[in-house]
């Protein structure tokens, strides 16, 4: 019986791919691992986004070919996103990698390393997920790709266009997610709000998400990565009137001035996202928004920055994840004029998060006193260590709530807190019993 290990970076559906992966080789007969010295097989599942999470990958990567020496590992494997983009490179660069491969085809994967280490590989893929997620808490991928074309992003490049996965395919995992003890379901795509475009003439998340709502089991139910211009007043309203469906949404609007937002290929106007933040906030004081903007995009003024750093001031949200433009290989943006110096991009960077912090401070305040439901992940001397519908994970902070001594809580259980204080990005509550 051959043993496997995957590292998986970048982001939540990266995850995803990871897990089937994870699946195809359970099927073929592996015994998985977490522990890289025991793994006679050694996967990696890089990210290419930006620079800085390349780097992560091929450092990762160097990192794992260490175990040809010191471990059990015969064969070393990149796949994933930076592998996708840049395999002839990498083949030239990395000859401590025994076998790169993409973003598609996991059953096709396992049987090429199969067919490398001289066993067989004729059992059936059945395309299962191996959770790496806590049991109780699960993603699912509604479409992979993107047809947005944004000119800073190389996914297309990578990804293709948006392919979205039917809904009968979705309930039908779904409710085995379901049926094996996933009480949260996050549902993720390059760009949810968009999910059924090209396969139904118009986007079905709101429909997708009533069709989930009738499914046992899960009590909470949360979007991210939702497109701007196509988060509607209809699919507000759906979330708010299903209690399954948080009142959570991360709706990416990366700028605000009309001229980038021009520049960036972004879909969509200032007016619309301001007409949804603003819809959003009438319609629930307990709505929790969360977006990603961009800093020092080519061309990008100290007007337009302003224009950024006062739309968050004027309409703000509970969670803001920022990040500086990067030159990507083969983007438009890439060869832009205007590339503007990294401190200045940085110095932007800083001054958002800043802003934030306190912004977030002011927000996070003002639940002191709910009480609300909160998710267990751990318990540790006496406190529990959770997430309200508030915080998503992976991204957002945790709750601490104190006087669970005797409760007998593990995690995956929900128990009810009052919150009592609030920092930035964690808060800590008190028990009722």
């Amino acid at each position: 019986m051959s043993t496997v290990g995957v590292v998986s970076l970048g982001c939540s559906k990266n995850r995803v791919d990871s897990e089937r992966i994870l699946g195809c080789f359970a099927d073929a007969g592996f015994t998985i691992t977490q522990k890289p010295e025991e793994a006679e097989v050694l996967l990696v599942n890089t990210c290419g986004f930006i620079t800085p999470a390349k780097e992560e990958s091929i450092n990762t990567t160097l990192e794992m070919a260490q175990y040809k020496e010191s471990g059990r590992c015969r064969l070393l494997v990149m796949t994933g996103c930076l592998s996708q983009r840049y395999r002839t490179e990498l083949e030239t660069e990395m000859p401590e990698v025994d076998l790169f491969w993409g973003v598609h085809e996991p059953e096709q994967l396992v049987r090429r390393v199969c067919t490398m280490l001289g066993i067989p590989a004729d059992c059936a893929m059945r395309g299962r997920r191996i959770l790496t997620t806590p049991g109780y808490s699960a993603y699912l991928r509604i479409a992979d790709g993107c047809d947005n074309r944004c000119t800073y992003c190389a996914i297309p490049l990578i990804r293709g266009g948006r392919k979205s996965v039917h809904m009968e395919s979705l309930l039908t995992e779904a409710r085995s997610l379901a049926e094996n003890g996933v009480k949260e379901l996050t549902l993720i795509a390059q760009d949810t709000s968009a999910y059924g475009t090209e396969l139904y003439g118009k986007p079905m998340l709101a429909e997708l998400l009533r069709a989930l709502c009738q499914i046992d089991g899960f009590q909470w139910i949360r979007v991210l990565y939702a497109y701007p211009n196509t988060v509607t007043e209809e699919l507000i309203d759906t979330m708010l009137s299903n209690d399954k469906i948080v009142k959570y949404i991360d709706m990416p609007i990366q700028h605000i001035a009309p001229r980038l937002l021009k520049d960036m290929n972004r879909h969509g106007t200032r007016e619309h996202i301001e007409h949804m933040v603003d819809y959003i906030r009438k319609a629930s004081d307990e709505f929790i928004l969360r977006t990603t903007v961009m800093l020092g995009f080519p061309g990008e003024s100290e007007g337009e920055f302003s224009q950024l750093a006062d739309f968050l001031q004027a309409h703000p949200f509970d969670r803001v994840g920022a990040f500086t433009f990067s030159p990507e290989d083969g983007t438009p943006a890439a060869l832009m004029e205007g590339q503007l110096e990294e401190e200045v991009k940085q110095r932007r960077l800083d001054a958002i998060m800043k802003a934030q912090q306190h912004t977030s401070l002011l927000l996070n305040q003002k639940r002191i006193g709910r009480v609300e439901n909160v998710l267990v992940e751990q318990v540790s001397g006496g406190i529990a260590y959770g997430r309200s519908y508030a915080e998503a994970p992976d991204v957002d902070g945790m709750i601490a709530v104190s006087g669970v001594k005797d409760a007998g809580l593990l995690p995956g259980m929900f128990i009810k807190a009052k919150l009592t204080h609030a920092d930035a990005y964690d808060l800590k509550g008190e028990m009722l019993q």
